[in-house]
C-alpha cells in the first residue's frame, strides 16, 4: 500500500518532533512545521482537505538548540521548541527568547521569557494541559571557539566533555501554561538535557537525558519525581556504560519508559523500563536488523518504527515504516512492515519519526521521498 501525501506539493513541511502529537484529539487537525526561505512556521490543516493556515509570521529564521546548531543566538523560530496539547490545540514554541502560544484559530500570547546565555531543546506539555517542561543549557555548551567547531550537523567538538570540565548545567524549567509563571526550575548539574516529557498520569514527575554523554548506556535515561533524580538503566546483566541508548520516552499508561539502542558489541535492541527503574527487559533485535531508526508506542502497546527493519542488504538508510508487536514477557518481536518511507534522512528535518494517529488506525510520518519535505498518512 502506498502512503497518502497529506501536506502540499513543492513546499517543506515535517510533523513536529515525534515526542509531541501532531494531531488533535480528534485526529482532525494536522499541525506542522514548514520552512519557506529559511524562515520556519507553525502551520495547521483541517484533514483530510482543508486549507493550510499559518499559525506563526516568523521571519527571523531558525533559533540556535539543540539540533539546529546553527541558527541564530537568541534570535527566531526554535524548531525544536514545538509543543502540541492535542485536547485543546494549543501550540507552544519559542520565539527568541520568548515563550508563546498559538491555538488553531491563530489566537497568540507571550507566556514568558527565558533567562539569558541559555540554549533551549526539545519542549514537552502535561497531558492535562496546565505546565509546560522547558529544558535549558548554559549556552557553553553550544559556543564555537574555532572555525572547525561548525560542522554541518553537530559541533565538531565533545560537548559532553566541554561540560564536565567546564562544570555546565541544564535546569528543568516548569511554567503555568495559564498565568506563565515559572513553578518550577530544577537544576541537573554537568548535564546536557535535551528531551523532557512529563509522565501521561503525573505532572510532578519528568523523564530527562543527558545528551551526547560518554556513558550512553547508563548516564542517558533519568527521571524526575519532584523530589529525587532517578537514574533507569545501570551496568549489569550484559547492560555497559558502552552501549549506545536513546529516544526514551513514555508507554501511555505512565507506567513505564521505552527506548532503544545498541549493545556494545553492535547488536540492537529494544527496551523497556517501570518508572522506579524496576522490571527492565530488553530484547534483541535480528541480525541484520541495524539500521538507525525511532520507535513510539500506540495507546494499546503496538510500536511503530522508521528503522531496523530491511528485507535486504539494501544500501542507505532505513527505507521501512513497520509495525512491531512485542511480547515483552516471552522477549519476541513481531514485524510488519507497512509501507517505504522513501526518505533520505538527509537532515534531522527529514527523518520520518513515524506517529499513531490518537484512534491508532493510521501512521503519520514525514518524508522527502518526491524531492520536498512532506507529510504522509498510512492506514493501519
Amino acid at each position: 500500500m502506498e502512503p497518502i501525501r497529506i501536506t502540499s506539493p513543492g513546499t517543506d513541511n515535517q510533523l513536529l518532533y515525534f515526542t509531541s502529537p501532531s494531531l488533535t484529539s480528534g485526529d482532525d487537525v494536522l499541525v506542522f512545521l514548514r520552512e519557506d526561505g529559511g524562515n520556519p512556521n507553525i502551520y495547521c490543516k483541517k484533514l483530510p482537505d482543508g486549507p493550510e493556515v499559518a499559525l506563526t509570521d516568523n521571519r527571523d529564521g531558525s533559533m540556535k538548540s539543540y539540533v539546529y546548531f546553527w541558527g541564530g543566538q537568541g534570535k527566531g523560530l526554535g524548531k525544536a521548541s514545538i509543543s502540541l496539547h492535542p485536547d485543546s490545540g494549543t501550540v507552544y514554541y519559542i520565539q527568541g527568547n520568548d515563550i508563546c502560544s498559538v491555538d488553531i484559530r491563530g489566537n497568540r500570547r507571550v507566556l514568558a521569557s527565558l533567562p539569558k546565555n541559555q540554549v533551549t531543546a526539545f519542549t514537552h506539555v502535561s497531558a492535562d494541559g496546565t505546565r509546560l517542561c522547558v529544558p535549558t543549557t548554559d549556552c557553553r555548551a553550544l559556543e564555537y571557539d574555532t572555525p572547525q567547531d561548525m560542522g554541518k550537523n553537530a559541533p565538531d567538538y565533545d560537548t559532553d566533555r566541554r561540560i564536565q570540565e567546564e562544570n555546565l548545567s541544564s535546569t528543568l524549567r516548569v511554567y503555568d501554561t495559564a498565568s506563565g509563571r515559572e513553578i518550577l526550575s530544577e537544576r541537573v548539574e554537568r548535564a546536557w538535557v535535551t528531551h523532557v516529557q512529563f509522565c501521561p498520569t503525573d505532572n510532578d514527575v519528568i523523564l530527562y537525558n543527558h545528551e551526547w554523554p560518554s556513558d550512553c548506556g547508563i548516564r542517558r535515561m533519568w527521571l524526575y519525581d519532584g523530589k529525587n533524580h532517578i537514574r533507569l538503566r545501570t551496568e549489569g546483566n550484559g547492560r555497559s556504560k558502552h552501549d549506545w541508548t536513546c529516544h526514551e520516552m513514555w508507554t501511555p499508561d505512565g507506567q513505564g519508559i521505552l527506548y532503544h539502542g545498541t549493545y556494545q558489541g553492535g547488536r540492537a535492541y529494544v527496551g523497556k523500563v517501570n518508572r522506579d527503574g524496576s522490571g527492565l527487559i530488553e530484547i534483541p533485535l535480528p541480525d541484520g536488523f541495524t539500521k538507525y531508526g525511532h520507535f513510539t508506542m500506540s495507546g494499546t502497546g503496538r510500536l511503530v518504527s522508521d528503522g531496523y527493519y530491511q528485507e535486504s542488504q539494501e544500501p542507505g538508510p532505513a527505507q521501512w515504516i513497520s509495525l512491531i508487536d512485542a511480547d515483552w514477557h516471552a522477549g519476541t518481536m513481531e514485524w510488519t512492515p507497512l509501507c517505504r518511507s522513501g526518505s533520505s534522512w538527509a537532515s534531522q528535518d527529514s527523518h520520518p519519526h513515524p506517529v499513531f494517529s490518537h484512534r491508532g488506525d493510521a501512521v503519520y510520518f514525514t518524508s522527502d521521498r518526491e524531492g520536498f519535505r512532506a507529510v504522509y498518512r498510512i492506514p493501519v
